[in-house]
């Protein structure tokens, strides 16, 4: 087969669809010998990054491809698809929902077979979930897009079985089809792992860690209000580290602290890299991360990668995640997740014991078997479609 890959979803800024992608590509060139890949970038520096971190050097196997557009161009739609008819690609995978719709007319086969992952459909589930991004706002043109992209796809690839049951009601996927949307779990990254050693703090500080955006559906006020009770009843010192930066269209979190007096044992650290997530993970005591929805949820593994104890919440794919490995809660049981706080932060035989089962939970997923799944939805998509002549 011959496999473009579109590896413009890896930004400068690493996000969560950024390391799927780059992880994805990695494994790949890892187990498969044997295809063709070609890897679609639209910002050199990046691909000279990715290409040094996945230590792939483009040879007869992986080539790479510098297109001078990006994914929501108009020039997108108009010159990918003669770049895929020129190539006769046998598979485009695009690692999130855009793809170049003229390439992929509804109900007809072409040479060119079309696999999307689409990680969630949270603006259909949630049509308030961020109501100042431009999904929301431009929503009826979001919900055609994604239809057509549905319509399109000859397979859908999806996180989890939470996802791939909301992909196939919400983009209106025929009951005739029922093979198209397959649930591929995500890995997580080997760097991710506990510390030599965790370092007492001084005055035994606890740090709970929260690591995500700051959308509404994310329900970062309701883990602020809990911080506050926490903070005032723990014996030793707390703090919350929220791994991420603050969104200015979204002020309320920052207010919410300043109001409840909170603000100085709080910090938003901004973007940070790999190796500093890693830390942060290490040098936590808890991760807390109460999200109304998550097409995966890629922090409940990391943390648990690093020994970390979890409080989740039992929306979406995350209890598909966390397992028994993890306290897994409604997203607004504020007492709950004080309560369960309190009862991992000052007894560390309970942490010890959510330490064990989450190494365990996390040996269930790996990007590896990840690629594996992956390469085998290629190889059935390519065969099940009915390649014709341009």
């Amino acid at each position: 087969m011959k496999i473009a890959i579109d590896a413009r979803w890896i930004f400068p800024e690493i996000s969560g669809i950024g390391a799927y992608t780059r992880e994805l590509i990695k494994q790949l060139s890892l187990i498969d010998k044997q295809n063709e890949y070609c890897l679609f970038f639209n910002d050199q520096a990046v691909m000279e990054r990715t290409l040094n971190e996945i230590d792939i050097n483009p040879n007869g196997q992986f080539s790479t491809i510098l297109l001078p557009y990006g994914l929501f161009s108009i020039k997108n739609q108009l010159l990918l698809p003669r770049l895929l008819k020129k190539m006769r690609f046998d598979i485009y995978h695009t690692t999130n929902y855009m793809i170049p719709l003229s390439a992929f007319p509804a109900n007809k086969s072409g040479h060119t077979s079309c696999v999307t992952t689409i990680h969630d459909v949270i603006p259909m589930i949630f049509p308030n979930h961020a109501p100042k991004s431009k999904k929301a706002r431009f929503y009826p043109v979001y919900r055609k897009l994604m239809t057509e992209i549905g319509r399109r796809s000859d397979t859908i690839i999806t996180d989890s079985k939470a996802s791939a049951i909301d992909i196939i009601k919400h983009l209106q996927i025929p009951a005739s089809k029922p093979n198209k949307v397959k649930h591929v779990y995500c890995g997580v990254s080997e760097m991710f792992k506990p510390p030599e050693s965790r370092p007492d703090s001084p005055d035994n500080t606890k740090q709970i860690l929260y690591v995500g955006r700051s959308d509404p559906y994310k329900n970062i006020t309701t883990l602020i209000k809990a911080f506050e009770k926490i903070k005032s009843q723990c014996p030793s010192p707390v703090r919350l580290t929220i791994a991420g930066s603050t969104d200015e269209r979204y002020p309320e979190p920052q207010k919410l602290a300043s109001d409840l007096k909170i603000a100085d044992s709080m910090k938003w650290t901004g973007y940070i890299s790999d190796a500093e997530l890693v830390s942060l993970y290490q040098n936590s005591s808890l991760l807390i991360h109460p999200s109304r929805y998550e097409g995966f949820g890629l922090q409940i593994l990391e943390a648990m990668a690093c020994g970390l104890p979890v409080i989740c919440a039992n929306k979406g794919s995350q209890p598909e995640v966390a397992g028994d490995a993890a306290i897994v809660l409604d997203p607004d049981d504020e007492a709950g997740i004080i309560d369960n706080a309190l009862n991992i932060l000052n007894n560390p035989a309970v942490a010890e014991e959510m330490q064990k089962k989450g190494y365990a939970q996390r040996t269930k997923f790996s990007w590896k078997k990840t690629a594996e799944q992956t390469l085998n939805i290629y190889k059935a998509t390519c065969d099940k479609t009915e390649h014709l002549e341009f």
